[in-house]
């Protein structure tokens, strides 16, 4: 399966679309708002996780899908026309990675590293402040933190930071252990 918060090429023309016009209008920090409200609501639904990936949905029916949502969540109109160009176009399902791109790019203009924390279980807010510590002791900056969690992990963490990606999961480690042995 395809990780679908990495953006294709098609996606990183529209988060700098996107971000050009947000920067233009001086909205960047109203549409990443809402463009983060869009991506918990993505990871919370999956029925908009299926209207937005299935074929089985016209482009027409995910522009309107996505309006209402828009709509219902107060979004700037320039969010709801993003969406609606995205859906229309056939790309919904690059919409995640369009999404990551944007983040990275309004981070990179406001001079801030962000950072990804996949967790096996939610991280406790004393946690993820011992995380935010060792990654701004680690990049001599204070990263801006999303997190997922990820029960595939079985324990510990991941962190993407860019194109970077720290890897301490038991997971990772259960199966380097498991090639060692067959190695011997």
């Amino acid at each position: 399966m395809a990780d679908e918060t990495k953006a294709t090429d098609a996606g990183q023309r529209y988060a700098q679309s996107l971000f050009e016009l947000t920067i233009e209008g001086n909205q960047l920090t109203k549409v990443e708002a809402d463009l983060k409200s869009l991506k918990a609501m993505y990871a919370d639904s999956a029925d908009l996780r299926r209207l937005v990936a299935s074929p089985a949905f016209s482009s027409e029916d995910k522009a309107k899908g996505l309006a209402a949502i828009a709509k219902k969540a107060g979004f700037q109109p320039l969010t709801s026309k993003f969406l609606g160009l995205v859906a229309t176009n056939g790309r919904a399902g690059d919409l995640m990675g369009t999404i990551t791109a944007f983040a990275e790019l309004s981070a990179k203009h406001r001079g801030v590293v962000s950072a990804e924390v996949i967790s096996a279980t939610a991280l406790t807010a004393a946690q993820l402040k011992g995380v935010q510590t060792a990654l701004a002791s680690a990049l001599g900056k204070t990263p801006e933190l999303s997190t997922r969690v990820d029960a595939s992990l079985l324990g510990g963490l991941k962190v993407r930071v860019g194109s970077r990606l720290f890897d301490a999961s038991l997971r990772s480690k259960l199966d380097s252990l498991k090639f060692a042995l067959k190695r011997a």
